[in-house]
């Protein structure tokens, strides 16, 4: 693992943004990022919308799924590019303006200390309580089954040095990536903390729905078995 205290912010750190319609959000979500990072990767995954456009005129490395793929996959797509381009550490960050990118110098501090790093949201009542249950008992099931004791396994703000990117990468192309990640990390035993992060909902709820924990829930214990 290199060490955090070498880690230029601006050129060592690459962050990937996964997007789907997101023509009202990413070109802000785009700027704040590039206050802290010069290497910012946005994967439009079949957006209908201008979201490719603006990404592509906002001074982004631009990817793209010619057809809608899901999250898991165009955040994997992102991922490897940015191993590829020899990338130290990759920080996730969603495209809807849900994650405050002011919080990316908190999660490099937290990788001195980590493999990866986990931002945790502090549940509010703009989150229906169906949502709130539902990580709470999909964050029970990874901690029995995998020992990963995660306060909020939803969210996807994360950060993890980029020699540990092969350890966590997952096969899901939908929302369950962000569970077979932690996952991951019970399996190979990497050391995880978590930061704090603000609950940003700017637009009506978006996120995993009950099918999607249904679906989530399955495939953690789908993994259990098969040895994962």
């Amino acid at each position: 693992m290199t060490n955090a205290e070498n880690i230029n912010l601006k050129e060592d750190v690459c962050i990937i943004i996964p997007i789907h319609n997101e023509e009202i959000n990413i070109q802000k979500v785009i700027f704040k990022c590039k206050k802290y990072v010069r290497n910012v990767i946005v994967v439009d995954d079949g957006s209908t919308d201008k979201s490719y456009n603006i990404a592509e005129n906002s001074g982004v490395i631009i990817l793209r799924h010619i057809v809608n793929l899901g999250k898991g996959a165009a955040l994997k797509t992102g991922c490897d590019y940015a191993i590829r381009s020899n990338a130290k550490i990759l920080v996730f960050i969603d495209g809807d303006g849900q994650h405050d990118a002011d919080m990316i110098p908190f999660f490099i501090e937290k990788l001195k200390e980590c493999d990866i790093a986990i931002g945790v949201r502090k549940f509010n009542k703009k989150m229906p309580f169906v949502m709130k249950f539902g990580n709470n008992f999909i964050n029970f099931i990874i901690n029995l089954l995998f020992h990963v004791k995660i306060s909020d396994s939803q969210s996807g703000y994360r950060a993890v040095w980029a020699d540990k990117y092969r350890q966590i990468r997952w096969k899901a192309q939908d929302y369950s990536m962000e569970s077979e990640m932690i996952a991951n990390i019970g399996k190979h035993r990497l050391r995880y903390s978590q930061v704090p992060i603000p609950t940003i909902y700017n637009d009506e709820y978006k996120g995993t729905t009950v099918v999607d924990g249904f679906r989530i829930v399955y495939n953690i214990i789908k993994w259990k078995l098969a040895g994962l």
